[in-house]
């Protein structure tokens, strides 16, 4: 549950940021991702 609120909250920031396209956001979903993983352990 707290997962999924992280994830959602990170998402939501990351289209607030303003990705300019689909690769930057690719780039920044997987650092999101390997932050996530890394606090999660």
């Amino acid at each position: 549950m707290i997962r999924t609120i992280l994830i959602l909250i990170l998402l939501s920031t990351l289209f607030i940021s303003g990705c300019e396209c689909l690769s930057g956001f690719g780039r920044d979903l997987q650092k999101a991702g390997s932050w996530i993983e890394r606090n999660t352990g």
